[in-house]
């Protein structure tokens, strides 16, 4: 069958009027926790999952994709109107939207944006759908030792793409790899790590992990802040749509920005922030005015609002294709793909095509519904900025508990997730990523098991993990996205101790 027709059945299934309201549900949500500020998708992905636990596997996941949407829509709201980016990937917006509000221009910065994510996020996610078979096909001819290289690169490149030290992330990765160890082996049967504990035969349940330490982890530490300077919102002034000379201005860095943004977030080592910054610099060299950035360019809002919302369909391509997340939030939704038994990869899209191809449609569809909330419902949605922070953040913490015991009704499991919830505050106390620790959970069985056939195929001889091209070539570019910011880092530090040393001179 051609893409055109599993794209067709995907929409079949879609248009299903459950399905429709699981994407429906997940776009307001995602909406809804996207304009809040510090709290994004991922951690609003990790509280449902528990949650979700009984419904449909096609339905939850829809509704995942749709949280994962909205929250990239959401955090434009709370960067224009309150210069606090709700995301990582909505700092750049904050840049040129909180001036154009100021200036009474919050409107078409608004609408803009919303537009801007829809144009992108339509296209990307047709790029998803024609790109991921090709991937998909190149995949199958992978062996134990290319999965083995596959996991090393995602290892390394989820270690240095998460927080600001390759070194924290990857001891936060291996702390990951000590929880996966916990419970029965695989291979041999035996029990490992479990101290007697009869609850720790089964290992540790990665929605508890992925709940405290996004959830719990969170809430302990906003509430470690104290009391902060009340936030100023900007009210929207005057029309909310755009002039035609907004029209004008915007259509061209919609385009670019997708462009910019999708090969970014498809990449193992991308992300939505790479994309909005290239995408940011590529409007104001091209500007025919770039005095006005700084001042409130809707170029500079139309651009990196494209660039964020593509670059999350491209974040899915290895996420289906290969099971390889990029961001947080893919980690927690490869979470809820096990969560149900089921393992993205190539093997998906044949034993399950109707789930994937499902999910890629209900995007086409979620995207359409974003654009139907965000331009009428703005007024809501800044309503929201005004819950305060110790009813929100206490709300999160009473639905986590309650997700975790819905789904695992057990005293030990409770003392886990408040366990974990502690190590996850202590973490970011420190800057240590908790992506990578997530991450480290849900691959680190996988990678062992993939490790350990490739050497009883080969009778325990390592250096055949590097006699096939493929896998050659993984673990070459996995050496290489670990160098290469390690030595741009020293270099970096060694030039700012020369300035300083030339400086006393």
């Amino acid at each position: 069958m051609s893409t055109f027709e599993f794209l067709w059945q995907g929409i079949l299934v879609a248009m299903q009027p459950m399905n429709l309201v699981y994407a429906l549900v997940g776009v307001t949500l995602g909406t809804a926790v996207g304009v809040l500020p510090g709290i994004g998708p991922a951690l609003t992905v990790a509280l449902l999952l528990p949650a979700t636990y009984k419904l449909d596997p096609g339905g939850s996941l829809i509704m995942f994709a749709g949280i994962y949407y909205g929250g990239m829509y959401g955090g434009s709201t709370t960067s224009i109107l309150l210069n606090t980016p709700g995301e990582s990937a909505s700092i750049v917006t904050a840049l040129e939207g909180n001036k154009m509000a100021r200036a009474g221009r919050g409107g078409p910065a608004l609408a803009t944006a919303a537009i801007g994510s829809f144009v992108a996020g339509l296209i990307a996610t047709l790029g998803l759908a024609f790109i991921a078979p090709y991937i998909v096909k190149l995949a199958l001819v992978f062996g134990p030792r290319e999965y083995f290289a596959l996991m090393v690169l995602a290892f390394v490149t989820v270690s240095s793409a998460f927080g600001d030290s390759a070194l924290r992330g990857l001891s936060s990765l291996f702390i990951g790899f000590a929880l996966a160890m916990v419970g029965i082996d695989q291979q041999t049967g035996q029990a490992r790590l479990s101290f007697g504990i009869p609850d720790l035969l089964d290992g540790v349940e990665v929605t508890t992990l992925a709940v405290a330490m996004f959830a719990i982890g969170e809430t302990l530490y906003i509430a470690a802040q104290g009391n902060r300077i009340a936030e100023k919102i900007e009210a929207v002034k005057g029309s909310l749509w755009m002039n035609a000379e907004d029209w004008s201005r915007s259509w061209k860095p919609w385009l670019r920005g997708t462009l910019i943004g999708f090969p970014i977030g498809a990449m193992p080592a991308g992300g939505a922030e790479i994309g909005t910054f290239l995408s940011y610099s590529t409007e104001k060299r091209l500007a025919k005015n770039p005095e006005e950035f700084g001042h409130g360019a809707i170029e500079g809002v139309a651009g990196p609002e494209a660039a964020n919302n593509a670059s999350a369909a491209g974040t899915l391509v290895p996420l289906l294709t290969l099971g390889l997340p990029t961001t947080a939030t893919a980690a927690i939704m490869l979470a809820g793909f096990q969560q149900y038994g089921l393992q993205p990869g190539p093997l998906l899209f044949a034993t399950n095509p109707q789930l994937v191809w499902g999910l890629i449609a209900s995007l086409l569809i979620a995207n359409a519904m974003l654009l139907v909330l965000n331009l009428p419902m703005i007024g809501l949605w800044v309503r929201l900025l005004t819950i305060p922070k110790p009813w929100l953040y206490a709300g999160i913490l009473l639905f986590a508990t309650l997700g975790t015991i819905g789904a695992n009704p057990s005293v030990f499991e409770l003392g886990m997730l408040l366990a974990f919830g502690l190590l996850g505050y202590v973490m970011r106390l420190f800057g240590y990523p908790i992506a990578p620790a997530v991450v480290g959970l849900i691959l680190g069985p996988l990678a062992e098991q993939q490790l350990r056939r490739a050497l009883a195929i080969s009778q325990g001889d390592v250096t055949t993990l590097v006699m096939s091209p493929i896998a050659a070539g993984l673990l070459i570019v996995a050496a290489a996205a670990f160098l290469i910011p390690l030595i741009l880092r020293l270099r970096g530090r060694g030039q700012v101790l020369s300035q300083l040393a030339a400086n006393e001179d």
